[in-house]
């Protein structure tokens, strides 16, 4: 099981640490990635950690987006900063390795002033 957690109100330029936290699985074992959308959009790909540790962004965010894990923890975080309106979305972390793949319920994300 996903739960994500750290979504909320900020105003533009600001920042915002997103946390996905895996409960009865070990998320070093997996590839993890961080999709939004948007009302109106379809889900899309914001960033993902490879289980080798590659991380790969989407263009909007490259360079204020962060993503990383903590193993300790088991989590994997996505830091945020530079926040524009349009970065305003649901945030789903998703974890996967062939065949499995499992999402996490969403954390809202505005940026508004």
């Amino acid at each position: 099981q996903l739960v994500e957690s750290g979504g909320g109100l900020v105003q533009p330029g600001g920042s915002l640490r997103l946390s996905c936290a895996a409960s009865g699985g070990d998320l070093s074992a997996y590839s993890v990635a961080w999709y939004r959308q948007a009302p109106g959009k379809p889900r899309e790909l914001v960033a993902r950690v490879t289980i080798g540790d590659t991380t790969d962004y989407a263009g909007p965010v490259k360079g204020r987006f962060t993503i990383s894990r903590d193993n300790a923890k088991n989590t994997v975080s996505l830091q945020m900063s530079s926040l524009k309106p349009e970065d305003t979305a649901v945030y789903y972390c998703n974890a996967w390795r062939n065949p499995y793949t499992y999402w996490g319920q969403g954390t809202l994300v505005t940026v508004s002033s």
